[in-house]
């Protein structure tokens, strides 16, 4: 059977809590060079599997075509060959995120081709050697812990003791390109991060029981 998932209690202080560690979250992909890394320190920082390394499984099932917008980001022609892979990133069995990623085999070394062809590599780890950089252009919240102007609405009645926060499937979403040291685009991905990025205990209340 498997084990029951700790309980964030739908109160106000975790609502702001979850609001904070997301935001968090958030900022420190924004400023990282790979995704994968930025994972891994959150995995080991709340200790959500041990060891805390993250791993990619792969979908091979699913081809999606880069779109003309998508080539003129990367900056290839329309025949230049764009290949497609889709990945989810897990933590121990903590699914983190869910990634869609076009790239340029081209612009990248042999050795890493293989890596992503016949390997579960994550594909931020398979590409440090170009020293790559992330220009994020676009970030979607699906999902606020707290509602919009929530400090100028009225108090409401908090939910009975007990009750279990509310926290869906996806959290939040990143597009970005990844630009080698060189400043050549050769990867363009759309990252879908997951409720279980939560899956630990909720801060103690200060005030105890």
């Amino acid at each position: 059977m498997a084990e029951e998932a700790p309980l964030w209690p739908d109160n106000f202080l975790t609502r702001v809590e979850a609001l904070a560690l997301l935001e968090g979250l958030n900022a420190d992909l924004l400023a990282s060079r790979s995704a994968t890394l930025t994972l891994e320190t959150w995995c080991r920082r709340h200790r959500l599997a041990d060891p805390p390394t993250v791993v990619a499984r792969l979908d091979r099932s699913v081809d999606k075509p880069a779109s003309p917008e998508q080539r003129q980001r990367l900056q290839v022609g329309p025949d230049q060959l764009v290949r497609f892979r889709r990945v989810r990133l897990f933590c121990g069995d903590k699914l983190l995120s869910e990634a869609d990623n076009w790239y340029v085999p081209s612009r990248l070394t042999a050795d890493m081709n293989r890596l992503l062809e016949t390997t579960d590599t994550p594909f931020g780890k398979a590409v440090l050697g170009l020293g790559p950089t992330r220009q994020t252009f676009a970030v979607r919240k699906l999902w606020s812990p707290l509602p919009e102007g929530w400090e100028s609405l009225p108090p409401s009645s908090p939910p009975p003791a007990g009750v279990r926060l509310d926290i869906p499937d996806a959290l939040f979403v990143h597009q970005a390109l990844l630009v080698s040291a060189e400043k050549i685009p050769f990867s363009e991905v759309t990252e879908v991060y997951q409720r279980q990025l939560l899956d630990f205990p909720a801060p103690p209340d200060p005030a105890g029981p």
